[in-house]
């Protein structure tokens, strides 16, 4: 939560600017760093996924990628109560005391700010056809990226032609239904490259590649550049 000033960070490895008053949700698959502020003032909540009801759990889950959020005076007004009571009930000494009512405010936190996300999708987004099509597809590919590569086949999960979930997601998203998925996977390599110590022919094979040469090949169609060259800047 940004309450005041700006911060730049790093999300998936594109750089935003956060400008308060503002909320942004990250998942915890995201790789993410600072990079720098401007006369900020900020709060992060790590919440783990044990202490959220499933309700709130998905609704989380279903925002990422998310961008910030604009909050008004108003609603920052809310989270900062909120924040501030959860906070003063985990810093209680007899912890087990609070904790039923400390989780139930942190669900509060979530329940919040996926509403909030929602209010907003439901204001900008134009809900046509192809924009449902798109969001169905999203999600059979976060699931199923691994595994599935052919275009055909989540057409067939659909229940719809693949020419038409082409046109689908790309009137949608401005890429084909091909380099939807080839980026999604990639976005996979490049967390695995950042966050593991997995060979590249480890993380090739996790992913569903046997053929490491041309995972190699489309690793730097997609990104640029090789995969450890990746790992050593980044890391660097």
């Amino acid at each position: 939560m940004q309450e005041n000033g700006i911060t730049n960070i790093e999300i998936d490895f594109q750089i935003c600017s956060i400008q308060a008053p503002a909320i942004i949700y990250l998942h915890p698959s995201q790789v993410h760093r600072l990079i720098a502020f401007e006369k900020a003032e900020l709060s992060t909540w790590i919440i783990a996924e044990e202490n959220l009801h499933p309700k709130y759990l998905r609704m989380l889950n279903e925002l990422m990628p998310a961008s910030a959020l604009a909050l008004s005076n108003e609603t920052l007004a809310i989270f900062l109560q909120v924040a501030s009571l959860s906070h003063n009930l985990y810093t209680k000494p007899d912890e087990n005391l609070y904790r039923s009512t400390l989780i139930e405010i942190i669900n509060s936190l979530a329940a919040l700010t996926s509403s909030l996300y929602q209010a907003q999708s439901s204001l900008t987004e134009n809900r046509t056809r192809f924009n449902i099509v798109a969001r169905a597809f999203r999600k059979e590919l976060d699931l199923r990226y691994k595994t599935v590569k052919r275009p055909a086949l989540y057409a067939d999960f659909l229940n719809i032609s693949v020419s038409y979930l082409n046109e689908c997601v790309k009137t949608a998203t401005g890429q084909s239904l091909s380099n939807n998925i080839q980026q999604r996977v990639m976005l996979e390599a490049k967390r695995l490259l950042y966050h593991s110590d997995k060979s590249v022919k480890e993380i090739a094979i996790e992913l569903g590649y046997d053929d490491y040469s041309y995972f190699i090949r489309l690793f730097v169609k997609v990104t640029g550049s090789k995969p450890l060259y990746f790992r050593n800047k980044n890391r660097g």
